[in-house]
């Protein structure tokens, strides 16, 4: 296998060749085999171990034994210990996605710190087939049946071609010590229960299932890139602006689509979306009609769809004194400054009388109800029939802040001033207030 490798990393990895490497190593066969491989060749290594703290003294002899085997090939070895139980629990999630969360935090944090340029993981050709069956049997997409790639930014899974049979071989051969995690013979975890009861049936039905698996993520692969290659033609065409808090996309370029939902999944799929069919329905929906994934919001508005993050929800209440001359805002700095006169009106700053202003003053979120006397109309509007009015997404309202002295609304930031505090004839003194 040294000979296949050493080809691998000239032709395919040869990057790997002047970079500091950190590979990540459980004890197992597969990545103490990545290290001796990686030792054999002269790669520049360091190794990275992860205690899970999840089997006991098992735990801890695992690290004891990468610790001693960095020092049998005098390597530099990076370990950490975790309370994976804890983070587990306090982030509501499985233990396994606790893990492997941790682990790339950590990975990446020292790559980070002390300069490495790759992290190696010794993800080999069963892997990548187990990982395309248990994608398969919950229910993916193309990229989620084009295996796992061989290169993903800083991470690098060197042993992609070779299968756990060669991996085993080799380590036979150079008489090599690994570590045997007892969790794995376990089948209560869907990956083991595939790896140790179906994918043997697999092979005996087919011997060559991995050479037939690879040439069949090959053909994936090639049709995911004519798939791509379209894509990047219709966002040209639908996406209609991208700012911080969002992105607007032109609801008829899903509609003239033969298949507008297909075309929903691969542009909304990286957020968190499952619902497809109401995604699809959100095409032909009302202004204001929205579907949640667990990190964003998707709102029809009018003739377009508006995506963002969703943020947790949070009172914004900032109080103003007569002695403050600017005050930060979620939304930017909001000045106060005595002016002689009345110069460019702007939407982003009004002039009012300071005799009727009542401090402290008050910046907060719009509520059902509000109401306010429009400057230049006669009469007062509530404040949701002129959001409606104006034609505001949902967003905007969500984002709009008011002014307010006392009860009364000064100011609809950014949008409208109250007539009651206009600048007359009649004004002594006037302040200027802007949102910079």
């Amino acid at each position: 296998m040294l000979e296949p490798f050493k080809n691998h990393i000239l032709y395919n990895l040869s990057f790997l060749n002047n970079a500091r490497l950190l590979i990540a190593i459980s004890g197992g066969v597969d990545s103490v085999v990545l290290t001796h491989l990686c030792y054999q060749l002269g790669l520049d290594i360091s190794l990275a171990h992860c205690n899970f703290n999840l089997r006991g003294k098992e735990s801890d002899g695992d690290e004891e034994f990468v610790v001693q085997l960095a020092d049998n090939l005098d390597i530099e070895a990076f370990t950490e210990s975790f309370n994976t139980e804890g983070y587990a629990s306090e982030n509501k999630m499985s233990i396994q996605m606790a893990a492997r969360e941790l682990r790339y935090y950590w990975f990446d944090e020292l790559a980070q710190q002390l300069g490495f340029d790759y992290i190696l993981t010794a993800h080999h050709a069963d892997d990548n087939l187990e990982t395309f069956l248990i994608n398969f049997s919950r229910g993916t997409g193309l990229d989620g049946l084009t295996g796992i790639p061989e290169v993903n930014n800083k991470f690098v899974r060197a042993l992609l071609p070779f299968s756990r049979e060669n991996v085993i071989d080799y380590a036979k051969a150079n008489n090599l010590i690994w570590r045997v995690d007892s969790s794995n013979a376990s089948t209560k975890y869907l990956r083991n229960k595939l790896r140790h009861e179906v994918i043997p049936i697999l092979k005996e039905i087919n011997p060559s299932l991995l050479q037939s698996y690879q040439s069949t993520i090959n053909n994936l692969g090639d049709a995911t890139d004519i798939v791509e290659d379209h894509l990047e033609l219709f966002f040209e065409d639908a996406v209609e602006s991208i700012e911080d808090n969002k992105m607007t996309f032109n609801v008829s370029e899903f509609k003239k689509q033969n298949n507008p939902r297909a075309y929903l999944f691969e542009t909304f799929k990286d957020y968190g979306f499952t619902e497809w069919n109401d995604a699809l329905n959100l095409l032909d929906a009302q202004s204001g009609k929205y579907i949640l994934s667990s990190t964003h919001r998707l709102i029809k508005h009018q003739d377009s769809l508006l995506l963002s993050e969703i943020v947790p929800g949070e009172l914004i209440e900032i109080t103003i004194t007569d002695s403050n001359q600017e005050v930060e805002t979620p939304f930017g700095i909001l000045s106060f400054s005595e002016v002689d006169e009345i110069q460019n009106n702007s939407i982003t700053a009004i002039y009012v009388d300071k005799a009727l202003l009542k401090f402290p003053l008050l910046i907060r979120q719009w509520k059902v109800g509000d109401v306010f006397f429009p400057f230049g109309m006669k009469g007062k509007k509530k404040v949701s029939k002129y959001f409606k009015d104006e034609k505001l997404s949902l967003l905007d309202k969500e984002s709009t802040l008011l002014l307010c002295s006392e009860d009364n609304i000064v100011w609809v930031v950014n949008r409208r001033a109250d007539n009651r505090f206009r600048v007359t004839e009649e004004t002594e003194e006037i302040i200027k207030v802007e949102l910079k």
